[in-house]
C-alpha cells in the first residue's frame, strides 16, 4: 500500500505487527508528525517520555524503539536515511499559530488534522499525544532552550519502522512555518509486507 499525503493534510490507518511503515519526503524539507496507538486499545499510545527513559537519549535513529505510556515497545526504527527527528514539540495547532504566527491566518495545524482523520478509530480530541515528528530539527542548547530550523531532509529521504504491535498510526503533512522552513510539501509513505 502507498499514499500521498497532501501539502498541510492528514491521514490515520492501522499498521498491522510485523509490517513496515516507510514514510519518504519526496521533495526534501517537509516535516511529517506521527503518532500512534494500540489497535486493541487506544488508550495505549506513544509517549516521549517512556521512549526517552528507555532508549536514554533524544535524538532517535536506527536501532531505537518508541515506546507506549504503559511501557510497551511500539515500533522500532529500522532505517533512517537523515537521523534527525523532534520528540519533544506538541503537534502545531490553531493555538500554536496564533501563539507564533500571529501575523497570519491561523490554520488548524497538524493537530486539527489529526483530529478529522482519526474519529473512525475512535481518538478523541484529548487522547492525541505529543507526535513523533519525522524530519523535524530542533537543536537542544547547552543551557537547554530550543528553536526549530528547516529539516536535514532532501527529497527522496525517508525513515523505516517496524510495527511491533497492531497500531493505529496518524501521519501529517505539517502545517507549520518555522517547522519546514516556510514553505509546504506532500508526504508520501508505504506500508511493506515484514516479518509477522
Amino acid at each position: 500500500m502507498r499514499g500521498e499525503i497532501l501539502p498541510r493534510s492528514g491521514t490515520a490507518f492501522v499498521l498491522h505487527r510485523g509490517e513496515i511503515l516507510k514514510v519518504i519526503d519526496p521533495e526534501g524539507g517537509q516535516v511529517s508528525d506521527m503518532v500512534a496507538f494500540m489497535d486493541a486499545d487506544p488508550r495505549e499510545f506513544l509517549s516521549n517520555g517512556r521512549t526517552f527513559d528507555y532508549e536514554e537519549t533524544i535524538r532517535l535513529t536506527t536501532g531505537n524503539r518508541l515506546w507506549s505510556n504503559l511501557s510497551r515497545p511500539m515500533l522500532e526504527i529500522v532505517e533512517d536515511c537523515v537521523g534527525v527527528h523532534d520528540f519533544l514539540l506538541a503537534p502545531c495547532s490553531e493555538a500554536t499559530f496564533r501563539h507564533f504566527y500571529p501575523d497570519q491566518r491561523p490554520h488548524r495545524g497538524c493537530y486539527g488534522n489529526l483530529l478529522d482523520a482519526l474519529p473512525p478509530h475512535a481518538i478523541s480530541p484529548a487522547g492525541v499525544p505529543t507526535a513523533f515528528n519525522i524530519f523535524m530539527n530542533v537543536p537542544v542548547g547547552a543551557g537547554g532552550g530550543i528553536k526549530v530550523e528547516p529539516p536535514r531532509s532532501r527529497a527522496g529521504d525517508f525513515i523505516r519502522f517496524l510495527a511491533l504491535e497492531k497500531l493505529i498510526i496518524g501521519l501529517t503533512a505539517c502545517s507549520a512555518y518555522d517547522s519546514c522552513g516556510g514553505t509546504f510539501k506532500p508526504i508520501h509513505y508505504a506500508i511493506e509486507a515484514g516479518e509477522r
